[in-house]
């Protein structure tokens, strides 16, 4: 019988990203973009966010220049704060040694 591991650990996008170990491990990514954090005061000098929660595509096929733009808000995709959701699935054959 064959074991499988999956391991869920959020990431910021500074984290480097880790090698693993295992030669039988898959690395699946995933990228969610959150609340909008473009500062429509900084002009005047003050500090102003729209309030905008997640981003949301507009209308647009994947890869234009459409597809990068919040529906929303209006915003570019970059203002919006990047979460990265790495799960690393392991086969695994055998169990895990002790060292002894």
């Amino acid at each position: 019988m064959r074991k499988r591991q999956v391991v869920l650990r959020r990431s910021s996008p500074e984290e480097p990203s880790r090698s693993s170990s295992t030669a039988s491990s898959l690395t699946v990514r995933t990228v969610r973009y959150g609340e909008c954090q473009k500062n429509h005061a900084a002009a005047v000098g003050g500090y102003a966010v729209d309030g905008c929660r997640e981003f949301m595509a507009s209308r647009g096929e994947e890869g234009t220049l459409a597809a990068l733009t919040c529906a929303a808000c209006g915003c570019h995709r970059s203002f919006h704060r990047r979460e990265i959701e790495t799960e690393v699935v392991c086969d695994c054959n055998s169990p895990h040694s002790t060292g002894n």
